[in-house]
């Protein structure tokens, strides 16, 4: 791991690694949150079998803690080295003209996600933690739904819930294709493959999210 982040590409390398992880869970993520809108047994069952299961638990939940951190870090790693890099601007650039808005604004879209990252885990992770391993309560079948439902009854949650998404979706647009290309994926005949699928990807995955979060707000 040292090796590999010591140098700006085995950094790039290391980042797209991670974010091709967090691409994988958002869709395993989405399909278990969309159960609660279809119906309460199936997102309970199914909740259940997530929250206790050790291999999940255990394993697969520190991995993925691990992965969130390492991408983020690394991200803001990888600015503040672009930053120190060219500590003069150009005296004549456009921007706008080279690159789009989120390509240059990865870092704020980030900061914002992280902030959502944060009050996410303060919403459920934190609240199974005390549940399961500080309050040491006994396993309820049927609280999942209820809890998830609960988080959804304030509307500014509902409100930053939305933005990030909408953030997250305009930053995986710009990530999607970046990872493939720090990867070394950048054969023309993948290309135009990678494009439509991370357009669409970072389409339907917080739009799927933001659907969820609307259900719930008004369904109250």
């Amino acid at each position: 791991m040292a090796g590999l982040t010591s140098s700006t590409i085995g950094r790039k390398y290391a980042m797209a690694l991670s974010a091709m992880f967090l691409l994988i869970f958002l869709v395993m993520h989405l399909s278990v949150n969309l159960l609660s809108v279809f119906g309460e047994d199936a997102y309970n069952n199914a909740s259940q079998f997530m929250g206790y299961n050790p291999l999940i638990q255990f394993v697969m939940q520190p991995i993925l803690i691990f992965a969130v951190v390492f991408h983020f870090v690394m991200g803001f790693v990888l600015e503040i080295k672009n930053q120190k890099a060219r500590p003069v601007k150009y005296n004549s650039n456009n921007p706008s003209h080279n690159s789009t808005w989120m390509s240059r604004n990865m870092i704020i879209s980030g900061a914002v996600i992280l902030a959502f990252v944060f009050l996410h885990l303060y919403d459920f992770w934190l609240h199974e933690m005390n549940y399961k391993y500080i309050d040491g309560l006994p396993i309820e079948e049927t609280r999942f739904w209820g809890d998830l439902h609960a988080k959804f009854a304030d509307l500014w949650r509902v409100i930053f819930y939305v933005i990030s998404f909408v953030l997250l979706g305009l930053h995986l647009a710009h990530g999607f294709q970046s990872s493939f290309q720090s990867i070394g994926a950048r054969h023309p005949k993948y290309t135009p493959v990678i494009k439509a699928f991370g357009k669409w990807y970072s389409i339907l995955i917080p739009a799927g999210f933001i659907f969820i979060a609307i259900y719930h707000f008004v369904t109250q």
